[in-house]
């Protein structure tokens, strides 16, 4: 997976994880346009991501963050590719969202109270 995504989408994971909405525009941007030249298999990437450039509010956010985690992760799993070294897939039963992040103390993306999540 080209660092020109998982890095932006790993600053969005960890401002949502701390209920912020710091940078999460700009990041699903960079994402957009990493992934267009990545042809069709990448498109959904795209699209989620330029979706979540319109998020206003924490909660319309974490909703489209969940199209463009699942976008990614299944792009991911379609080549057979695997995170970056340091970067995990976790996965929450409460909300049966995954995502990435990095390290393995879970960063719940969709409810920073929670707890809920495992990494795999």
């Amino acid at each position: 997976m080209p660092a020109s995504i998982v890095g932006p989408y790993l600053k969005i994971q960890a401002a949502l994880a701390a209920d912020s909405m710091d940078e999460v525009k700009s990041s699903a941007g960079e994402i957009a346009t990493a992934a267009a030249p990545l042809g069709a298999p990448a498109f959904k990437i795209g699209t989620a991501a330029a979706q979540l450039t319109s998020a206003v509010e924490l909660p319309d956010a974490r909703v489209k963050f969940a199209g463009l985690s699942d976008a990614l992760i299944t792009y991911m799993d379609g080549l057979r590719l695997t995170p970056p070294d340091g970067v995990h897939i976790a996965s929450c039963a409460a909300t049966s969202q995954q995502w990435l992040q990095e390290g393995e103390a879970v960063a719940n993306p969709y409810d920073r109270s929670s707890t809920c999540g495992a990494i795999r």
